[in-house]
């Protein structure tokens, strides 16, 4: 696990960086240099996207790292390199000449308070295709076992990218129109850094045959479009079907709140990036024993990170509200069942990572298609049916990725027999219900505090209350020794 936490601590900060310039982003800039409407315009643009980008990747990046260790000469590399690279590129191109089907098939989805998107929808596909190679050539870049300035790109990059236009707005350098076409132009530069730093770190031969297992690569491909993509396009389906209801300030709301709740995530992108060329090197080296201890290790420490800031964004989320314009406050319940969902995924450990690079890899389709399908249909219900607002939304979310995470974790089971669960699992979630109970209905009474004529008593709540919750966490899973590896790290620290 010494390359896993080395880069994935460098991906943890970087991570959480860019998360913080995407806190400020959201909670500071968005809604007050871009307002509500334009705000959930930019959502609703880049979760379509989003939702695209997967089908026109057509699963290359993960094609790469599944078969990439595989192969023991450098021309059969090469060769297999050469057979994908080009897959996204004729999607991309067949996409883009029926378009025009494309735009109005958008455009039938959306309310009639929100007929400007049409003028956009052409960054949906400008975005769509530049993300998909950028996953591409960040894929390439991880089979080297190098995925820290991909991660740079990815996590930070963007959000960087965002707080210079939006103050570029904010000093009318261009319009909020503009906004969206020079946040396209910023993905495509961004692709092409990546595949730059990706043929720098690998440079192959470019041949017109094919690889002798072409027939096995394309089966994969074609069953493992959705994986790994499938939590995102879940939420990406609620941002998507809110503007066929509500008018694009409701996205939003909406998406601040599941911005907040997904910030938990962050070690777990951290960590997944090494360990999927690890778990597949394992598996194509039939070190099944290696697979499972990576399953467990993984299991446990992202559970214990992702516990500690679970409970500090519940806890602290009324605060956090406090400091936004109204219209985004009462969003506590979203944050709770998005974040419950993130937590629960990140216990699953590198589950999928283990599923997809597998021979059972073909069930990786049916459980994509089938949390989005049943997120829709579930949408549909609690949103459109009952009525219950942006929590039916992630109500919707929290039973998706619940039933799905307990399935795959069965399956990997009844497959493979590894299962990622310890007592230490069970201690830990003790540990995460108890403190989140203990601090979740106080705070501190620090009265009107201003600073500038803005409130900062807030802020200064939840610094008092996130250092004790943090301090009494770190002393509770040091002294019960809930992961070796943790222990170790602060041990070598103090």
């Amino acid at each position: 696990m010494g390359i896993i936490f080395k880069q994935s601590l460098k991906n943890t900060l970087i991570i959480y960086l860019g998360f913080l310039i995407g806190g400020i982003n959201t909670i500071f800039l968005y809604t007050r240099f871009l307002k509500d409407d334009y705000y959930g315009l930019v959502t609703y643009v880049l979760s379509s996207s989003n939702l695209i980008m997967p089908f026109t990747a057509l699963g290359i990046h993960f094609t790469i790292v599944k078969f990439f260790s595989s192969y023991k000469t450098k021309e059969e590399k090469d060769k297999f390199l050469s057979s994908v690279i080009l897959l996204p590129l004729v999607i991309a191109l067949i996409m883009g000449y029926f378009w025009n089907y494309f735009h109005n098939w958008i455009m039938a989805f959306v309310s009639k308070e929100n007929t400007i998107v049409e003028n956009y929808t052409i960054y949906i596909y400008s975005i769509a295709v530049s993300c998909a190679y950028f996953e591409v050539f960040y894929s390439w870049a991880k089979v080297q076992m190098q995925s820290v300035f991909g991660n740079l790109l990815k996590e930070l990059y963007n959000r960087a990218a965002v707080t210079i236009l939006l103050f570029a707005v904010y000093f009318n350098w261009i319009t909020k129109q503009e906004f969206i076409s020079f946040l396209s132009y910023a993905y495509i530069l961004r692709t092409i850094i990546m595949m730059l730093y990706a043929l720098k770190l690998y440079l192959p031969k470019f041949y017109f045959s094919l690889p002798e297992n072409y027939g096995e690569i394309m089966r994969y491909t074609l069953y493992i479009i959705l994986a790994g993509s499938a939590s995102a396009i879940i939420l990406d389906i609620d941002k998507f079907m809110i503007a066929g209801k509500d008018t694009f300030d409701k996205a939003a709301y909406y998406s601040v709140a599941v911005f907040i709740g997904s910030f938990i995530e962050a070690p777990s992108r951290a960590m997944t990036q090494i360990l999927q060329p690890l778990t597949s090197k394992s598996i194509n080296e039939n070190n099944s024993s290696e697979v499972e201890n990576l399953y467990k290790k993984s299991s446990i420490n992202l559970l214990l990170v992702g516990g500690l800031f679970f409970i500090l964004i519940n806890c602290n989320v009324s605060e956090l509200f406090k400091i936004m314009p109204k219209g985004y406050a009462g969003g506590e319940l979203v944050v709770l069942m998005i974040s419950a969902a993130k937590l629960f995924t990140m216990a699953l450990g590198n589950n999928g990572a283990i599923i997809n690079n597998s021979q059972f890899y073909r069930i990786t389709l049916f459980t994509g298609a089938g949390m989005a399908i049943l997120v829709w249909v579930l949408n549909k219900y609690f949103y459109y049916n009952l009525n219950y607002g942006t929590e039916g939304l992630a109500f919707a979310t929290f039973l998706s990725f619940i039933i799905f995470g307990i399935f795959k974790v069965w399956y990997v089971d009844a497959k493979l027999h590894m299962f990622p669960f310890t007592k230490q699992t069970l201690h830990m979630t003790l540990i995460i219900v108890l403190l989140y109970l203990s601090f979740n209905y106080w705070d501190f009474n620090v009265g009107n505090v201003e600073l500038f004529n803005f409130s900062v008593s807030p802020i200064i709540n939840i610094i008092l209350k996130s250092s004790i919750i943090t301090l009494l966490y770190i002393y509770i899973v040091y002294k019960m020794k809930i992961s070796d590896q943790i222990n170790n790290l602060m041990a070598r620290f103090l």
